[in-house]
């Protein structure tokens, strides 16, 4: 009986792309094994340099724990490596993002000891998420944002949507085990932009179609968050299940640097939105994402930044340094201003890390 083992980078829409790809090859007959696996598949990241890094060393370390394995590395570092024709040691097989649902029928065509006992259909293995009771779905992928920091739109694509139709299937499995579903996408604001669907269909459906105790989304992003969507958050409160958690990644407090991460909003925009969720919900907890060092970053920016978070209702604050992607438009704007030394953006990090500490104990 051939056996499988799965391993996720980076953002939790691969950790949901992962959670479907081991439920097929469960339900074609592979049984999952950590331990000596036949297929050892990795679900890559390349959102920044340290990712990439870190699916490499993993590779290296995989390769000679498990020789005979055969080592399986899809996601976007493996579209990044077939579309710059880089080669990277210990891989068997490279399979880019547009054809990584492929995965399940390729092992079984290769595979030839898969028995005519086909294995029942529940997860049955040990998953951070599936083990608290809560579910990864993929709602979207894809991305036409061009962020000028982002490389995910090159290597994810167009924006594609389920229907919510396919979506609302996937989670009545799940009903009688699962106490929360978690909506994952790479933008939500392109949810339905390719099936005429919206993102408040999708909550109307779950709520009406399904008996999931508790909705929640993984990120919610900027644009999504629109006068439509917080009246509609409002009604829905008396309800329950939509859980008061929205992961906001809004990257910067400077308008300047706003702008030149080309986000499309201002940080006053930004901090009506965050205002009103927490006067149609005072209990809603926020977190964001923030990037530091982005070029052009002076210490008034940085201070702009800090000053914002600090008074806005944002409960936690998850800090990124700047890491240059090949490609996108950061790189020019690199070469135009000067470059931050690292042990600046080291201290920016260390005093948003500390405010963050502030946040979660008051």
């Amino acid at each position: 009986m051939d056996t499988f083992f799965s391993y996720i980078f980076g953002c939790r829409v691969n950790e949901a792309e992962k959670i479907l790809l081991d439920k097929t090859l469960i339900k074609n007959g592979f049984i999952f094994d950590e331990k000596n696996p036949t297929f050892y598949i990795i679900n890559s990241c390349a959102v920044t340099g340290k990712a990439e890094r870190e699916v490499r060393q993993h590779i290296y370390q995989i390769r000679k724990k498990l020789p005979a394995t055969t080592i399986i590395v899809t996601g976007c570092a493996a579209t990044q490596w077939i579309k710059k024709n880089i080669h990277v040691d210990g891989i068997d097989i490279l399979i880019e993002n547009k054809q990584k649902s492929s995965i399940p029928t390729m092992l079984l065509k290769r595979s030839s000891q898969i028995s005519d006992i086909r294995r029942h259909s529940s997860l049955n293995y040990h998953d951070k998420f599936l083990a608290t009771g809560r579910m990864m779905i993929k709602i979207q992928d894809g991305c036409d944002r061009f962020c000028s920091y982002c490389i995910v739109p090159s290597l994810r694509g167009n924006p594609h949507s389920r229907f919510i139709k396919d979506i609302i299937k996937e989670i009545c499995e799940y009903d009688d085990i699962m106490q929360e579903i978690i909506l994952t996408a790479i933008n939500t604001e392109c949810f339905g932009k390719d099936t005429g669907e919206t993102l408040i269909n999708l909550i109307k459906a779950i709520l009406e179609k399904t008996v999931i105790p508790m909705i929640s989304f993984g990120s919610i992003h900027p644009w999504s968050i629109t006068d439509e969507f917080l009246t509609y958050y409002q009604s829905i409160i008396p309800t329950n299940r939509f859980l008061p958690f929205f992961h906001i990644p809004i990257q910067s407090g400077s308008n300047t640097m706003l702008k030149l991460m080309n986000r499309g909003y201002t940080k006053e925009e930004i901090l009506e939105k965050l205002k009103k969720i927490k006067m149609i919900h005072p209990k809603a907890y926020i977190g964001t994402d923030i990037i530091v060092g982005f070029p052009g970053e002076t210490e008034q920016e940085f201070e702009e930044t800090y000053e914002f978070l600090k008074k806005a209702p944002i409960d936690k604050i998850h800090v990124f340094r700047f890491s240059l992607r090949p490609g996108t438009a950061s790189e020019i704007l690199e070469k135009h201003y000067k470059q931050i030394p690292s042990e600046e953006i080291r201290r920016r990090s260390k005093l948003l890390r500390e405010l963050n500490e502030k946040k979660i104990t008051t």
